[in-house]
């Protein structure tokens, strides 16, 4: 139904009284979403910029919303009793406190992505979640596409033969200048500074660190790997019917740009997701297209190939043959000759439209807390899908190939990356 006709045929009782942490550019984005049905009212704001929550509350009362109120503390938020639900959209490094405390609080969550910072983090979510019975939504929003659930489907049911491969790439040129080499120097304000760095080791004030470019910096963020790859992987294990990889390794480094990040510009991470490599390539300093029909995601199968982005999908037929490969020889032309005219398509082509927004995802949150089903991208979803990422970037950091238990969520075969698997906050925060 349209927002409209919806708000129509809700009681002013059964409206869900939200709070939103973090209202940058995630979380005005998020925001919007909600603000598309009548039965959420933004009750709630908080974010360390006075001027997020001056653009979240003018489009909440553009809508016919309360003026919402606002908090400096993000606890007094989650305290606040006439809360039925909190969106966190805050940096990475702040999901897993704000998201287990709200738990507690008896709020139903709708979790950013990437999950969490850690693997051991996102375990943690997942069973404050279970233990106290609440609805969370995690933000991977082609989970609520209805053309990327069809293509889910499609591509489980074996209809593009045995996949072997599956890809995805995230590719833009930010060479030369990127972020700029921001020097260090005093904060403008030290109080707010220290608040955006909360459990994040205390280093010295750079502007690169804070709000929007935090996701080039490892104590706030796994970098392009999680911010972009947490959507491919989630997509394509999806579309595997997959749960976790045996195995990762992972290459690259900061080849060209001449800035003070410290994610690399260059990557590529492969996944053995039993019997199926994934892989996930980060250039960031060149956008050249990554293969022929220009998608963000690709999957090859006996088949045929299926090729994926926000707006629609794919499927091209392989031609295939049931002649044995040829053994060439100088007395036989005639059977080499013979073979690639032999092959033919044994599936149909396919192809669908569609357009991924936050709505629909919104809409399926909503609808979850008031029948209390389990959410399109629940919290165990979102979290293999972000361990995934996580346990990457470890690869990486440790240039090494590793083998991951996923019962136990432990390397194998690598202690030195086991302790990336955490890390101790920063006091007085402590990880419940």
């Amino acid at each position: 139904m349209t927002a409209l006709s919806y708000s129509q045929v809700m009681g002013a009782n059964e409206r869900v009284m939200v709070g939103y942490i973090g209202l940058g550019n995630r979380g005005d984005q998020v925001h919007e979403g909600f603000l598309e049905y009548g039965d959420a009212r933004t009750a709630a704001i908080c974010d360390l910029k006075t001027s997020y929550m001056d653009l979240a509350e003018k489009k909440a009362k553009a809508k016919g919303h309360d003026t919402p109120k606002r908090y400096a503390d993000y606890r007094k938020l989650i305290e606040d009793k006439t809360l039925d639900a909190v969106v966190i959209a805050t940096p990475d490094h702040w999901h897993a406190l704000q998201m287990i405390e709200a738990c507690n609080a008896g709020k139903d969550v709708y979790c950013e992505k990437p999950l969490s910072l850690t693997v051991v983090e996102g375990r943690k979510m997942v069973e404050a979640a279970e233990r106290n019975k609440r609805v969370v939504q995690v933000g991977i929003q082609r989970r609520s596409a209805k053309f990327l659930q069809e293509a889910a489907e499609y591509a489980r049911s074996g209809a593009l033969g045995k996949i072997t491969l599956a890809q995805g790439w995230h590719l833009t040129n930010e060479w030369p200048v990127g972020l700029g080499a921001a020097p260090e120097g005093p904060p403008p304000n030290e109080a707010e500074w220290d608040a955006w760095l909360g459990p994040a080791p205390k280093v010295p004030y750079n502007r690169n660190r804070m709000y929007y470019n935090f996701r080039w910096f490892y104590n706030y963020s796994g970098g392009q790997m999680t911010n972009f790859g947490v959507h491919y992987v989630d997509m394509l294990r999806w579309c595997l019917g997959k749960d976790s990889p045996k195995a990762v390794t992972v290459m690259g480094g900061k080849f060209a740009i001449d800035d003070n990040r410290e994610i690399p510009d260059t990557l590529q991470a492969m996944w053995d997701y039993d019997g199926v490599m994934m892989v996930f390539t980060q250039i960031n300093a060149n956008s050249a297209p990554g293969n022929t029909q220009k998608t963000e995601m690709m999957i090859r199968g006996t088949k045929g190939t299926m090729y994926l982005n926000l707006n629609g999908w794919e499927v091209v037929p392989e031609a295939i043959t049931e002649l044995p490969l040829p053994q060439r020889n100088p007395v036989d032309r005639v059977t080499e000759r013979a073979y690639n005219p032999s092959r033919k398509p044994v599936i149909e082509g396919r192809k669908l439209t569609g357009q991924v927004t936050n709505h629909p995802h919104a809409r399926n949150f909503l609808d979850c807390m008031k029948t209390r089903a389990k959410c399109n991208c629940d919290i165990l979803t979102g979290h293999l899908s972000t361990s995934a990422t996580l346990i990457a970037n470890a690869a990486f950091k440790t240039k090494s190939y590793l083998e991951w238990d996923a019962k136990a969520e432990k390397f194998t075969n690598n202690a030195a990356a086991n302790q990336m698997l955490s890390y101790k906050y920063r006091a007085p925060y402590k990880l419940p």
